[in-house]
C-alpha cells in the first residue's frame, strides 16, 4: 500500500518531536517542581507518543488485510488507547511524585506537536486520491510486465 512510507515518516518525525518536547518539558519541570516536573513531563510525552505509535502502527499493520480487517484493527487500538489513556490517567492522579499541571502541558503540547506532524507530512506527500486502482478496460499488470 502507498501510505506505509507516509506513516513510517510520522513516526520518525514524532520520534524526533518525542525527543525536542522530552528536553524542553524536563527543563522546564524541573525549574518548576523539580524532579517531580521532569518525571511529569516524560511521563506525559511519552504517553502521546506512545499512542501516536500505536494508531501509526496499527494502520501499517492493518494496511495488508481486507477492509474490514482493516478497520477492526484500526478501530481496536483506539480503543485500546482510550481504555489505557484513562487507566493511566486515574493511576497518575493520585501519585505523590507526579505534577499534575507539568503532566498535563506536556501531554498537551506532545498532542498538538503530533497533530502539526501529521499535518505537515500528508501536506507534503505525494499521495494520489485513488491508490492501486484498475479502470475499466485496462489490465492490471505486474512489475514483471512494465
Amino acid at each position: 500500500m502507498s501510505s506505509i512510507p507516509v506513516f513510517k515518516r510520522v513516526l520518525a518525525y514524532g520520534a524526533l518531536l518525542a525527543l525536542v518536547i522530552a528536553v524542553v518539558g524536563s527543563l522546564v519541570g524541573f525549574a518548576v517542581a523539580g524532579m517531580s516536573g521532569v518525571a511529569s513531563a516524560l511521563i506525559g510525552t511519552a504517553m502521546a507518543m506512545v499512542f501516536l505509535g500505536v494508531t501509526s502502527l496499527s494502520i501499517i499493520i492493518a494496511s495488508r488485510y481486507d477492509l474490514a480487517a482493516f478497520f477492526g484493527i484500526v478501530m481496536g487500538a483506539w480503543l485500546l488507547k482510550f481504555i489505557v489513556f484513562f487507566v493511566l490517567i486515574f493511576v497518575l492522579r493520585d501519585q505523590d511524585w507526579v505534577h499534575p499541571q507539568v503532566l498535563f502541558f506536556s501531554l498537551v503540547a506532545a498532542i498538538i506537536g503530533t497533530l502539526v506532524v501529521d499535518v505537515v507530512v500528508i501536506a507534503r506527500s505525494r499521495m494520489p486520491y485513488v491508490s492501486d486502482a484498475v479502470l475499466p478496460g485496462e489490465e492490471e499488470t505486474t512489475d514483471e510486465g512494465r
